[in-house]
């Protein structure tokens, strides 16, 4: 009889952190103690405190054991499942008190209090390759729901008066969606599509939903097709997620094994049935027409709309496209009724919103919060605030199409209509937190080097609009700036927002405008001043030794590769700013910090 079950988390995260070697020594050790009768390991999906992995979780007492390595194995074993004794040293502990540290377990942490948790509701609880554990968790009693006790229509009238919008980034009504697609049941062949084509820079949300939860989607997909009158669903996921793939692959096969898909599912006379199609990293390719020119096998490339996927989509037929988050809410509202959902979230914006949190920040991992939550707690309570003592200076939310929020405005409840107003946007989820060592001029030019990157070139406005965007940003940077350089900033990006085909080229100055309207002080003092506060463009720096503070150790010239320090023992050294190259080496070697950053 299982009486001990040990949950180890198997995100891409932790996977990474060796969660997988982590499993593989306790089912020896254990099987080696003659326990394997007793004690259960699964291996499960994102816990979401992905700076504390690999994770693990004794049930039923709830232990939470972070950062444990292969080499603690042994002792977990011994001391925990043999003698009953948690292994303290390995227990996650948080500072309640200047002096005070408590063990707790993850509900109880600061990271998991203000959560809610919906869509991420079974990640890091069941195992995502066995379909009974998903059933277990209420999992396709929705779909049965619909097919047996409500019609099509009843279906799309709860999804409409629940007020969920896409979760992807544009924040349309989905029952909206589905009803534009919803004509001609049974007469005309139609679609369902799954986004899982996830590629923001900092961005895992959707893939940690399939490697911890595939089943929710399918069951979602499938309700979505009994709604629209659609046989038939692609599920479009990047090939590089080979962990999401391959559970997914799983997931499809169980379904099918039980008549959860394909023909005459729960004996209704509905069939269903989703395909992979795989893409190969192109971030055009999440936009919805550009996605669905993939699947058909063609260079993704966006079409003009109108008309709209939900009239003319996959194959010139009506199609519903959804992200994986969206479709993870699906199942949630038809169980727990429209009331419920409603009850979280604003007016406007209903439900919780998945955030990857990630940059400078304490906690980085997956975050599920109520709509409406503010920046501050996000970034102070549940992320735990900002490393070695350093001020909060701005968060990116919506990754390259988003904006970017000043600390000014960090008491700003988090929606749809909040971020619009204030020049950014949710998009899928990326949140980035940043220092103030962070150059704001330079993080403009990161995002917009990556859609430059990513633009399929189909309009011009994208493809060299863009490209003059980063060729200005690159001449601030550089110290070569001049003041009319914001004006055409400026000017350029309106032109590109007002004139591109898609979305990638409509949203890809948002970052530029956004550090404009905020921080604009800072592009000045780089064309002005020939200086970059943060100290980050390297073309504008200069490295100096305080004479006060070198006691000429000589362990900077010895660490420097081109030999732009001289001086002698014991003495001040100096460097030649005509030879540096600016690397940094002589900085992170200084044991009297005598080198600073100009």
């Amino acid at each position: 009889m299982i009486r001990t079950h040990v949950l180890v988390c198997g995100g891409t995260g932790c996977t990474s952190s060796g969660s997988v070697k982590i499993q593989d020594a306790l089912n020896a050790e254990i099987a080696a103690r003659g326990l394997a009768e007793e004690v259960k390991v699964v291996g499960t999906g994102c816990f979401g405190l992905c700076a504390l992995g690999p994770i693990m979780i004794v049930y039923p007492e709830g232990t939470f054991y972070s950062c444990v390595t292969v080499d603690d194995v042994p002792e977990i074993v011994e001391e925990h499942f043999l003698k009953g004794r948690p292994v303290e040293r390995l227990v996650y502990h948080e500072t309640k008190s200047e002096d005070t540290k408590h063990a707790m377990s993850l509900s109880e942490t600061s990271f998991y209090k203000k959560q809610k948790r919906v869509a991420l509701r079974n990640c890091g609880v069941i195992n995502p390759e066995n379909i009974d554990e998903y059933i277990a968790m209420d999992g396709y009693q929705a779909l049965g729901k619909v097919l047996t006790e409500m019609t099509p229509d009843d279906v799309i009238q709860t999804i409409l008066d629940s007020g969920l919008r896409g979760r992807g980034g544009g924040g349309f009504p989905t029952g909206l969606k589905w009803k534009f697609a919803s004509g001609n049941r049974g007469n005309v062949k139609k679609y369902v599509a799954c986004n899982a084509d996830e590629g923001d820079p900092g961005a895992f949300m959707d893939r940690s939903i399939l490697e911890g939860d595939p089943h929710a989607v399918l069951e979602a997909m499938a309700i979505a097709g009994y709604a629209i009158g659609a046989d038939e669903g692609f599920i479009y996921v990047r090939a590089e997620y080979p962990i999401a793939v391959h559970r997914l692959e799983v997931a499809i096969k169980q379904a099918r094994e039980y008549g959860l898909l394909g023909k005459d599912i729960f004996g209704t006379g509905f069939n269903f049935d989703i395909e992979l199609r795989f893409g190969a990293g192109a971030f055009v390719c999440g936009e919805e027409t550009a996605l669905m020119t993939s699947i058909e096998g063609n260079r993704g490339e966006p079409r003009p709309r109108p008309p709209f996927p939900a009239v003319k989509g996959l194959f010139g037929q009506p199609t519903v496209l959804n992200n994986v988050e969206t479709y993870a809410n699906i199942t949630h509202i038809i169980l727990n009724g429209v009331d419920w959902f409603k009850s979280m979230g604003t007016e406007k914006s209903k439900g919780t919103k998945v955030f990857a949190l990630g940059g400078k920040i304490t906690n980085t991992g997956l975050v599920e919060v109520p709509m409406g939550t503010t920046l501050r707690e996000v970034v102070e309570e549940i992320g735990g605030g900002i490393p070695n003592g350093k001020k909060f200076k701005a968060a990116q939310t919506g990754g390259p199409s988003g904006g970017c929020i000043p600390a000014s405005l960090i008491d700003t409840p988090i929606d749809y209509d909040n971020l619009l107003a204030i020049g950014s946007m949710m998009g899928s989820g990326g949140l980035i937190v940043m220092d103030e060592d962070t150059c704001m001029v330079d993080l403009a030019r990161f995002f917009l080097d990556f859609t430059v990157d990513e633009s399929c070139g189909k309009c011009t406005p994208c493809r060299v609009g863009t490209k003059r965007l980063l060729e200005i940003l690159d001449k601030i940077i550089a110290g070569n700036g001049e003041m009319e350089d914001l004006d055409r900033l400026e000017e350029l990006s309106n032109y590109i927002k007002s004139a591109s085909l898609c979305g990638l080229g409509q949203t890809a100055p948002n970052p530029v405008l956004s550090t404009l309207r905020y921080f604009r002080d800072e592009y000045i003092t780089h064309i002005v001043d020939k200086k970059c506060p943060a100290g980050v463009c390297k073309s504008l720096l200069q490295y100096k030794i305080d004479p006060v503070k070198c006691k000429g150790c000589t362990l900077c010239a010895r660490k420097c590769p081109v030999n732009a320090i001289s001086g002698t023992v014991k003495q001040p050294h100096v460097i030649d700013t005509s030879k540096c190259i600016k690397c940094g080496a002589c900085l992170d070697g200084c044991k009297f910090d005598a080198i600073y950053k100009e």
